[in-house]
């Protein structure tokens, strides 16, 4: 069931990655950022209302909410990161960079948690980076802000933090009900978020936000809500570098809808890249 669970996290994830992209265009990212962790936190307390898990809070070690905190903090930031990624680069562009994260939760998934890597897996790691590096078209698109490299910075930003996220989770969800481990990192990630909206008083723009986008800011947070609790749930059951690799074919999902959605091309280089990058994907997960 894991696998399945992982794979709907996909699929929610790629779909977030449209609403995020339609939310920001002209919305301040971090008012955007901080509205739409209200509404998964809201969508976490219902699902954790309604799995009654909420009375296993008072048994929590202390062990647990360090690595819950730690995984809210880093999703946090790996969230706010991409949001800024979008705002200046196209989906096509800034989600395979992002999704390439799982080499790296490869890789600490070996260090911390002693999960194998073999010859297999070695051999994916490469094939999903020469994906991605195919995919990355440097070239400014006309679709694109004017200050445009700097996309390739928030990214990366991005790419490390999300890769630290399922190691802090799966390392937090050990001896707690998933559903109520997702809910503490979603309160973590939006005290983090409202904390930077006022630090750098970003609150000031809730006045100018476009209310055309509030609704695409509230269905990814719903989505992207779903998509946690899913990936949570695969994590608690199955191997982290598994769970981490299927969950990233949410890029095939967001690539798709973006040709779609926002007439953002494929090349015969994105498509190869594409190609490598799901099939580097598969192998780790089959491994």
């Amino acid at each position: 069931m894991w696998i399945l669970y992982a794979a709907a996290s996909a699929v929610f994830a790629g779909v977030t990655t449209i609403f995020l992209k339609k939310g920001v265009h002209t919305t301040n990212t971090n008012a955007a950022l901080a509205l739409r962790t209200i509404v998964i936190f809201v969508f976490s307390i219902i699902i954790v209302l309604i799995t009654g898990s909420q009375n296993q809070i008072y048994t929590i070690k202390n062990k647990t909410w360090i690595f819950l905190i730690l995984s809210g903090l880093s999703t946090g930031a790996g969230w706010y990161y991409y949001y800024k990624a979008l705002q200046f680069g196209n989906v096509n562009k800034v989600s395979p960079l992002s999704k390439s994260s799982l080499v790296l939760t490869i890789l600490l998934s070996f260090i911390f948690l002693n999960e194998e890597i073999n010859s297999g897996k070695l051999f994916s790691i490469i094939v999903i980076t020469i994906g991605t590096y195919f995919i990355i078209d440097y070239k400014k698109s006309k679709s694109e802000n004017a200050d445009n490299n700097i996309w390739l910075i928030y990214a990366v930003l991005s790419l490390l933090f999300s890769a630290l996220t399922p190691i802090f989770g799966k390392i937090g969800i050990d001896e707690i009900e998933s559903n109520l481990g997702s809910a503490i990192r979603t309160f973590v990630v939006v005290i983090a978020a409202w904390l930077i909206l006022f630090i750098k008083k970003d609150y000031k723009e809730f006045k100018n936000v476009n209310k055309s986008e509030i609704k695409f800011i509230i269905l990814s947070g719903i989505t992207g809500g779903s998509s946690w609790l899913l990936y949570y749930k695969a994590l608690q059951d199955g191997v982290t570098s598994a769970v981490a690799a299927i969950d990233k074919l949410s890029l095939l999902v967001a690539i798709i809808l973006s040709y779609f959605i926002f007439d953002e091309k494929m090349n015969k280089k994105t498509v190869l890249g594409l190609i490598l990058i799901l099939a580097g994907t598969i192998g780790l997960a089959v491994k």
